[in-house]
């Protein structure tokens, strides 16, 4: 896996920066029951801001296979990462366990760490001191095509 960071960087307030944002209607979409529509906006997200909220400290990353889907991970689905992340327990993370790179949730039991998958067609990974383990970082954002 090519986990090269993303470096390619707008300032926030550039006039390329401003092609990302996009009207945002802050009145909810109804996946259960329809509701009734509403015709106006409030404002604008800004794609670059809301992805990207400190360039130095983002990457992108493809997952690879099955093992997330519980999470809403599926294979080929872009995901976007943030080393800067602090406590990473608990949630999804992309990790470095014996110079292999996986995705997988961060969780503390009372033995150990393990990296938990969210599909239960495979096991949980204990986490020993004796293994080579980094935190490359936590995903804040999964991008994936209907």
């Amino acid at each position: 896996m090519n986990l090269l960071p993303f470096t390619f960087v707008l300032p926030v307030h550039s006039p390329i920066a401003e092609q990302y944002q996009r009207p945002l209607f802050e009145s909810m979409v109804s996946a259960g029951f329809p509701s009734p529509a509403q015709d106006y906006y409030d404002g604008y997200l800004n794609l670059h801001q809301y992805l990207i909220p400190d360039p130095n400290n983002v990457f992108f990353v493809r997952a690879n296979g099955d093992s997330m889907t519980g999470a809403g991970i599926f294979d080929q689905d872009l995901v976007s990462v943030d080393r800067s992340k602090k406590k990473p327990n608990g949630k999804v993370v992309i990790a470095s366990l014996n110079g292999e790179f996986t995705l997988k949730r961060l969780v503390q039991t009372r033995e150990c760490f393990e990296l938990q998958p969210e599909n239960p067609d495979y096991p949980s990974i204990p986490i020993s001191v004796d293994d080579d383990f980094q935190i490359w970082g936590v995903v804040r954002h999964v991008i994936h095509k209907l």
